[in-house]
């Protein structure tokens, strides 16, 4: 058993217990977020703000600058995300789940390649160049920069993006060192697929003529 537990989180033990004690926070929290976003629940936005703060604080003081990149612009989309969800579009209905639009592939592309080319820029101004997850980071971020956005505007194809990206984050931040991260991560890609099943069931009824 101890070797179990030692391949798995022997990179803690020289960790501070305030960092594993806000892994643990953050991971729950980002759980939570996660499972409200399946439920199609206004609280993803509140739980995902305290996951996404806790993590750019640790994020920094890792020196992963890609993974707090990412944290810090979920936090500004979650705020606009909260905004969106609890926008009516009537007098009844609030902002509903719908497929993406042709102007909204073209602009998820441009997201895409605005965040390969931010993050490669950053990565170069701070030379972090120096490991083979620094590119794996640059190509999750522009995905998960996609998926956040929008999910904010409540597009299916949200899921997507983030079963994709799930999928790759989880031998990523084991690698990494980041174990508790890594099992969230695997949460995620198991949440996501429900997610996805979930809204396109809201929204094909959604479809279905009066």
């Amino acid at each position: 058993m101890q070797p179990i537990f030692d391949f798995f989180f022997e990179q803690y033990y020289g960790y501070k217990t305030l960092f594993i004690i806000l892994e643990i926070i953050a991971v729950i929290f980002g759980f939570l977020s996660v499972w409200y976003a399946k439920q199609e629940n206004i609280m993803v936005y509140p739980t995902g703000i305290i996951s996404t703060l806790i993590f750019v604080y640790l994020l920094w003081q890792w020196g992963l600058l890609g993974d707090m990149m990412i944290n810090a612009y979920y936090f500004s989309m979650s705020i606009y995300g909260w905004y969106i969800w609890t926008r009516k579009v009537d007098a009844v209905h609030f902002t509903p789940i719908t497929y993406m639009t042709k102007k909204e592939h073209t602009l998820a592309a441009l997201i895409f390649l605005g965040t390969l080319i931010f993050v490669y820029s950053v990565y170069e101004l701070f030379d972090k160049w120096t490991n083979w997850t620094a590119y794996v980071d640059t190509f999750t971020t522009a995905i998960f920069f996609v998926g956040m956005w929008l999910m904010a505007r409540k597009k299916i194809e949200n899921w997507i993006y983030w079963i994709i990206g799930d999928i790759i984050s989880v031998p990523l931040y084991f690698y990494k060192g980041l174990t508790l991260t890594s099992f969230q991560y695997l949460l995620f890609t198991i949440i996501a697929v429900y997610g996805y099943i979930a809204w396109k069931k809201s929204l094909n009824k959604n479809l279905q003529p009066a």
